[in-house]
């Protein structure tokens, strides 16, 4: 997979991408990043890539030109031609769609992004109407720009690409997964979340400092392992994210556990 990232502050990503999986990703050539600095396409000798918005209002809001050309010199089709394809360009926007577990495996599967971060008061709209596949945001809250939206889904989506993690059943196995992704039937032993939040993880010592790990992950029962873990999943989901159960596929042996865990049983 290759990822472009566009942005008028390329030092940021020095971090984010010289460390971990993404680093790792990058040595072994399953993922090729480049930042790519909006200003170098600005045509004055100040580098100007905002301006005020038509109508008034506070702030300023970067111009569509150096965006377009900067998209253009990197070779990317026109949108059009981009419909049903395996190349993508993304907006980073507060007023883009919730990124999440879904659209990162979606992405995974491209050959090519194309990350616009966004700054100050937004970008100009020519941009999402007739550059982009697409806005997103990582969260119902306003950044100062699409930066750290930008590191987010680089690595969401990095970690999903196959070789990047070393254990690749981990990444079937964890907090917003569907079911489908591991194959079978849903939650097997080791109970994948199933679009549910993850389980609590022990490891030893099994005793620390007076605190112990459940009896029951001891006990080499397997199938009393995989029901407490789901009872686990379900109640941490209830309490931390109730949004997730609606859109959670759960079967009977999860209702009559969810209804016993709103019941206090």
């Amino acid at each position: 997979m290759k990822i472009d990232i566009v942005t008028i502050f390329p030092d940021f990503f020095r971090g984010p991408l010289d460390f971990g999986i993404v680093r790792r990703a990058q040595e072994a050539d399953l993922v090729e990043i480049k930042v790519h600095d909006l200003r170098a396409f600005a045509r004055d000798k100040h580098r100007t890539v905002d301006d005020r918005p038509f109508g008034g209002g506070a702030g300023m809001v970067l111009k569509p030109e150096p965006i377009f050309e900067c998209i253009e010199a990197l070779n990317v089709p026109p949108r059009e031609q981009r419909a049903g394809g395996h190349e993508r360009v993304v907006l980073l926007s507060a007023q883009g769609k919730r990124f999440d577990q879904k659209l990162a495996e979606e992405l995974a599967r491209r050959q090519r992004l194309v990350l616009i971060c966004g700054r100050y008061e937004g970008v100009d709209e020519r941009v999402s109407e007739f550059l982009a596949d697409c806005e997103l945001s990582i969260g119902d809250y306003v950044l100062s720009g699409g930066e750290m939206g930008a590191a987010v889904i680089v690595d969401a989506v990095t970690r999903l690409i196959p070789g990047a993690v070393g254990n690749e059943t981990s990444t079937r196995h964890e907090s917003f997964t569907a079911a489908e992704v591991g194959g079978g039937n849903g939650p097997n032993s080791t109970c994948a979340s199933g679009g549910l939040l993850d389980y609590p993880h022990y490891t030893r010592p099994a005793d620390f400092r007076g605190l112990r790990v459940p009896e029951v992950l001891v006990s080499g029962n397997h199938e009393e392992i995989r029901r407490w873990r789901r009872v686990v999943a379900l109640r941490k989901t209830l309490n931390n994210r109730p949004d997730l159960l609606a859109a959670t596929a759960l079967n009977e042996e999860d209702k009559r556990l969810l209804a016993q865990i709103k019941s206090g049983a």
